[in-house]
């Protein structure tokens, strides 16, 4: 069988990462999230092209992330760890000059107790309730802190992807009280970034608007994906296609199976909300999504082509993440190992 072939647009990163970067004024500096193997497109690739482009601090979520990003990027760049120090990361830290963003007084401490002298940042809660110093946590352990000299101290948006949130001014506020006097913050990842000057402070993080994902809905696409055909079938009324008989025909119609399926990421729960393209023209998936073959209705094709797209120029990540009542980012970073992956767009 062969592979499906994932096309990887190196340089359409490195153009969304200017776009964002435009948006905010010349004092912010521009960083980029390149966790999760850089959201599933090989993290040596894409943080070698936006250093390139001018990327100086990169984020990712565990220390042997960052690992991989130090063997990328070299020696210069800053590179922060949202998990912060957990057990076991300080040689991982110390070896590969890594940043944790300490979460915690047992973090701050295991920080300082295993690696004294070492950079750290810090990271607040301001209401999401996930990783973070507590307010009275920081207000005891401020001062020391300080004084020891973070590189960045941040905190996460819950709900930038809906810009008229209330919860949006509610940690602006609470992140501003909290940083009273702290020379270099960041609160915002792309939804932030896109909201404006009073969300950007020191430094923003881009991370899903890189990969050509909502919120950013200007960004240029980054990945296409075309599956071959394995085979091409008339199926006559009533007759029915994949487990479960989930789909039947109601006239005489030619179904083509592509060779993918939920084994590489084109999850289950997309059924038959999703289209692939032949060209311009959309045929939808029919029946259910097996682990390594989709059925799509091909009855409107003068010819079927050799492989059909399922990603690409005329349905993106989010398109695709719809159909499945999910989000571009699980799409994104769920693709998967079997394909034939091709870069363009110099690292």
């Amino acid at each position: 069988m062969n592979a499906a072939k994932l096309f990887i647009d190196l340089d359409a990163i490195a153009a969304n990462w200017r776009a964002l970067d435009a948006m905010s004024s010349d004092h912010v500096e521009t960083a980029a999230v390149v966790k999760a193997n850089a959201y599933g497109l090989d993290v040596g690739r894409v943080a070698t092209r936006l250093a390139r482009e001018g990327a100086r601090s990169f984020f990712v979520a565990l220390a042997n992330e960052g690992v991989a990003v130090r063997h990328a990027v070299g020696s210069d760049p800053d590179i922060y760890v949202f998990s912060g120090h957990m057990v076991g990361d300080g040689a991982l830290i110390q070896s590969a000059d890594l940043i944790p963003m300490l979460n915690s007084p047992e973090q701050v401490a295991r920080h300082f107790g295993e690696t004294p002298g070492a950079a750290f940042g810090v990271q607040l809660d301001t209401g999401m309730n996930r990783l973070g110093l507590e307010a009275d946590d920081w207000a005891a352990l401020r001062g020391d802190l300080m004084t020891a000299g973070p590189r960045l101290v941040i905190s996460h948006l819950a709900c930038a992807d809906e810009p008229d949130h209330p919860m949006n001014h509610q940690q602006l506020r609470a992140f501003q009280e909290m940083t009273e006097g702290v020379a270099r913050r960041s609160l915002s990842a792309t939804g932030g970034t896109l909201m404006g000057e009073a969300y950007h402070f020191d430094l923003v993080r881009p991370g899903i608007g890189l990969y050509g994902g909502l919120p950013f809905a200007d960004a240029e696409p980054v990945v296409r994906l075309s599956v071959p055909v394995v085979q091409t079938r008339a199926v006559r009324p009533f007759e029915t296609v994949g487990y479960g008989n989930a789909w039947e025909a109601d006239i005489e119609r030619q179904i083509a199976t592509i060779a993918a399926g939920y084994a590489d990421g084109l999850i289950r729960a997309m059924g038959q909300g999703a289209r692939v393209f032949a060209g311009d023209i959309a045929c939808p998936v029919v029946g259910r999504v097996s682990m390594d073959l989709i059925t799509v209705d091909v009855t409107h094709l003068d010819e079927v082509p050799d492989a059909l797209e399922i990603l690409g120029p005329h349905q993106g990540v989010d398109d695709l993440a719809e159909a499945a009542g999910t989000i571009g980012y699980e799409i994104l970073t769920s693709l998967g190992h079997r394909y034939s992956r091709r870069y363009s767009g110099a690292a």
